[in-house]
């Protein structure tokens, strides 16, 4: 169906995105994290980074095979989880952002996790929620 091809989209989309973000932070140079540190390097910070990257591709893993599967009942859970947990990132982002120094990479990553939430929740709690089979 229509709903299910979206559905397959999106998930297929998550999937190859949380795989490249994944790799991109498991593999993330020294350098790069001492400049997005504003010059300080945090070995902490930088092992919790690839310890997420190893989650990311976990997760985009599952993802990609979600999307061979027929039962309604697991695609409503997986939107519905996802949903739960983009909301809770964007929070936390957000939290981050206004209680700490401004950064452009926080808003753009506000902005990503909003959206991946918001077309989450409307193939779990909007119309075509009701239409996974």
């Amino acid at each position: 169906s229509n709903v299910r091809r979206k559905i397959d989209r999106l998930l297929g989309f998550d999937a190859v995105a949380s795989l490249i973000f994944g790799v991109l932070s498991l593999l993330a140079p020294h350098g790069l994290l001492k400049y997005l540190g504003g010059g300080f390097y945090d070995h902490n910070v930088h092992e919790l980074l690839r310890l997420y990257g190893c989650l990311r591709i976990a997760c985009g893993w599952i993802l990609w095979h979600v999307r061979k599967v027929d039962d309604g009942k697991l695609r409503k859970s997986v939107c519905e989880a996802l949903c739960a947990c983009y909301i809770l990132q964007t929070l936390a982002i957000a939290r981050a952002q206004l209680t700490d120094r401004y950064t452009i990479w926080n808003w753009i990553a506000i902005v990503i996790m909003s959206i991946l939430a918001s077309s989450y929740g409307y193939f779990r709690i909007g119309k075509e929620g009701k239409l996974i089979k």
